[in-house]
């Protein structure tokens, strides 16, 4: 376009640079293009008073000499806010238009305010000659912003909230089982349940750099209730969008306040959030399982065990506090104490004197391909089944759901993830627990994995993953922790302390985007010797999830 009108305009310096290098951001142009100067200096953040302030414009660069008249002449160009010009972007001849119909205003200001003759009379015709030659674009662009503005007053006056945006989430899940024994040796029903949870964000912004998120949850998938919530006593296998341990029955699509807290930043470093009721590790805390960890099943992995190293499930969802930190550019430092009796006055409950969950994780990241974090965890468990390691696990091991004595954990975690190219992560994780059974003894737990995540696999927006590892197992124990089982542990294995054989978590699923807000994803997990006992059948459970995201 630029040489086609070289042909017959008179070129000046000034001429030239207002034809070759002035863009500005119009109503229909590029966002990225370049703000032009209409008023004085001080109303444009992006203003330069010389062309030595762009950084990307050197005295050798053709158009330096134009560039130079136009900014310390006239004023007339403005640059990108981190000091750059980007002289070889292309513009359209809307943008152009508007460049040229600004540069004349800020002419006109400049000789109805001047004392002296500071424009040329050759620039003023070349500038006419341009308005002229563009008229039919401004003419365009002026009935374009005309059209906007009833469509502006009309958006002003119907939004929802000036600082609250809403995020819809909705799952629709059909899940069964084809085969397998639970810990009692009976075979598992092959029943075919069909569930949903649906999630409504409140996400409030005061500052622009703070969250107060408030959740609306109403969900019908069976809860835990001591038997892994598949009409099983199996909480191996637990699927991620599951209604909460020991609840007694499904939530039959009660509307509740699921999650309430408020973000804000410290300074540069440091974010600090706070939680009124169920806070969540992952609403603080990177858990280094990229693409399977999914915002509690609605995304990634279908298990709770495929989601994310089980030592983390010892932080019961409550209310408390977590902080992040940056050390430096590669190190971060997350520290967590949730607590699910914090609003309970009676004895043995509390913030402090009743369950709860400490966390502390440092991270390291090497780029964007390496990360690996170190986690610890400090829990106290006085509510019997509240703070086991739910859905993850054979029954031993959640010691909470098999015994109505306190219990105390000290939990350690090794997280680690690595990025091969674009399309293929390798995540693994080891976790080992010493919880305490107060007055009785201790269990030594240990669980692990290695997981696969595949993105954007046949096409952007679809997800495979396999996730192979051990749930959590009892592998040693000492006192007479077998004494205190009750008679939820199945007969033939309530002899002894620890797990008799070591069970696989075998899963498998492909996430299909039918669209930017409808995911489908079916999926199997596979649990060889369920319960950690090679007398039970292998057990395979089917999953199609559906996530609808508005």
């Amino acid at each position: 376009m630029i040489k086609m009108f070289w042909k017959w305009l008179p070129i000046s310096p000034v001429a030239l640079g207002l034809f070759s290098v002035i863009t500005t951001t119009t109503a229909a142009g590029n966002a990225n293009a370049l703000p032009v100067q209409t008023g004085t200096v001080q109303e444009s953040a992006g203003q330069v008073t010389s062309v030595s302030q762009l950084a990307d414009v050197q005295p050798t660069d053709w158009a330096f000499g134009a560039l130079q008249s136009l900014v310390e002449r006239y004023g007339c160009i403005a640059g990108y806010p981190n000091a750059t010009y980007r002289g070889n972007r292309a513009l359209t001849r809307y943008e152009f238009a508007a460049g040229i119909n600004a540069c004349l205003e800020r002419v006109n200001e400049l000789i109805a305010t001047a004392t002296t003759d500071i424009v040329k009379k050759e620039d003023l015709t070349t500038l006419q000659k341009l308005q002229e030659q563009f008229a039919a674009e401004l003419a365009t662009l002026r009935d374009r912003l005309d059209a906007l503005e009833p469509h502006q007053d009309a958006v002003e006056k119907q939004q929802f909230s000036t600082t609250t945006k809403l995020h819809g989430e909705a799952i629709f899940a059909i899940s069964g089982f084809a085969a397998g024994q639970d810990a009692d040796n009976a075979d598992i029903p092959r029943n075919t349940t069909f569930g949903d949870r649906v999630r409504l964000n409140f996400d409030t912004s005061f500052t622009g750099k703070d969250l107060l998120r408030t959740r609306l949850q109403a969900l019908n998938f069976n809860s835990f209730s001591g038997d892994g919530g598949t009409g099983t006593r199996l909480p191996e296998g637990t699927l991620a969008f599951n209604g909460e341990i020991g609840d007694e029955a499904p939530e039959n699509n009660q509307v509740r306040v699921e999650t309430l807290f408020y973000r804000f930043p410290l300074g540069k470093k440091t974010e600090v959030t706070f939680f009124a009721n169920e806070g969540e590790v992952e609403d603080f805390m990177d858990t280094v399982n990229p693409f399977l960890d999914g915002d509690e099943g609605a995304r990634g992995a279908l298990s709770k065990f495929g989601s994310r190293n089980s030592v983390y499930y010892f932080v019961p969802s409550g209310a408390g506090i977590g902080l992040t930190h940056r050390l430096s550019e590669q190190l971060e430092l997350s520290l967590g104490y949730l607590s699910n009796t914090a609003s309970n006055p009676n004895s043995r409950n509390g913030f402090f004197n009743g369950s709860y969950g400490a966390i502390a994780q440092l991270t390291f990241q090497q780029g964007d391909r390496f990360t690996i974090g170190l986690t610890y965890v400090n829990a106290y468990n006085n509510q019997g089944e509240d703070l086991a390691i739910p859905g993850t696990g054979s029954q031993k091991a959640n010691l909470g759901l098999v015994t109505d004595s306190p219990t105390s954990t000290n939990a350690y975690g090794l997280e680690a993830s690595y990025q091969v190219n674009s399309r293929f992560f390798i995540n693994a994780w080891a976790g080992y627990a010493k919880t305490r059974v107060l007055g009785v003894g201790d269990a030594d737990i240990w669980n692990y994995a290695v997981a696969l995540a595949f993105p954007d696999l046949g096409k952007k927006g679809n997800l495979a993953g396999i996730v192979v590892g051990m749930e959590p197992k009892v592998t040693g124990a000492n006192g007479a922790i077998a004494n205190v089982f009750t008679d939820i542990v199945a007969p033939q294995n309530r002899d002894s302390a620890q797990d008799r054989n070591t069970s696989l978590h075998i899963e498998g699923f492909y996430s299909y985007a039918l669209s930017d807000n409808i995911t489908i994803t079916p999926g199997l997990i596979w649990l060889t010797a369920p319960n950690h006992d090679d007398r039970n059948s292998d057990a395979v459970l089917g999953v199609i999830r559906t996530t609808f995201t508005f």
